[in-house]
């Protein structure tokens, strides 16, 4: 039985203190306990930015890519062993900026994975300059009069590229992203789970006093994730901002509707006793 223990690494985070980073890591770390999932099962794809550094301080199998091509490599993972469990994690310019065609195709595509958006409205690596999800007139290094473009409503996009589990959460509520993460984990389709997260050191509007304030959870609110429409209209909400789940459906995965997946896993039809890889493990050390 896996305990948040097993999911400890040897080095430890260099977040900033606050960081909203340290409570997605714990709802991921705890869903993990909770499903009862195998770590040596789990594969964490990330690609460039604060948050992406997370699959080097859980204890499963990760790949951190290239900024905006996390998406890529999760699908690639899941093709080839679709029995393992994919969580791709990135962020708002990560994902929807340079990334945001992998986006679009993954959610149309339905491949069975979670992908958590650490979105904090910056870009917090490189020292705070604005993002798609920035508010309009938010002002960074790079825009010191204000942002003049509209930001993404990255659920309501989610909805109109026929994403089959859409969510939101907030990484000041672990207990309820947690649940998030364990519903999106279990849901057999792609989930989108956008996480408000609040960057301590450059973002001082989104902050954790602002989101407690204008937070409201759907199933509370008795939204019902089976109505599209009703989705659209809770996604454009900007007085009182809603977390949970917007719209969940079933939908064939695409693991599930390729033909050159129907004799399983293709992992499992090579025989890698036979082929030496210790070259290949040598130039990563």
């Amino acid at each position: 039985m896996t305990n948040l223990k097993d999911l400890e690494t040897r080095d430890k985070s260099n977040w900033c203190p606050g960081c909203g980073n340290f409570g997605i890591q714990t709802a991921i770390k705890q869903a993990i306990v909770n499903l009862s999932l195998d770590p040596a099962n789990v594969v964490i794809s990330t690609g460039i930015g604060c948050g992406s550094k997370i699959n080097q301080w859980i204890e499963t199998y990760g790949f951190a890519g290239l900024h905006g091509r996390s998406l890529p490599v999760a699908m690639g993972v899941k093709l080839a062993n679709h029995n393992l469990t994919v969580i791709d994690v990135g962020g708002d310019g990560d994902g929807y900026g340079i990334g945001m065609g992998h986006f679009i195709h993954n959610m149309r595509r339905n491949f069975d994975m979670t992908y958590l958006v650490e979105n904090n409205q910056v870009y917090g690596l490189t020292l705070g300059q604005t993002s798609p999800t920035s508010d309009k007139g938010m002002k960074g290094p790079s825009t010191p009069f204000g942002i003049i473009e509209d930001p993404i409503n990255p659920i309501r996009l989610a909805l109109s590229s026929d994403c089959t589990f859409v969510a939101r959460g907030f990484a000041g509520d672990i207990p309820h992203l947690t649940g998030l993460i364990e519903q999106g984990i279990s849901h057999k389709g792609f989930a989108l789970i956008d996480i408000f997260q609040p960057c301590v050191t450059f973002n001082k509007i989104n902050t954790y006093a602002y989101f407690r304030q204008k937070v409201y959870k759907l199933e509370e609110a008795g939204h019902d994730a089976t109505n599209l429409g009703e989705a659209f209209a809770r996604a454009g909400e900007s007085e009182k901002l809603p977390i949970g789940i917007f719209y969940k459906v079933e939908k064939p995965t695409y693991e599930s509707s390729d033909v050159g997946l129907k004799d399983g896993v293709p992992r499992a039809q090579v025989d890698i006793s036979e082929i030496d890889v210790s070259e290949v493990e040598e130039s990563f050390m």
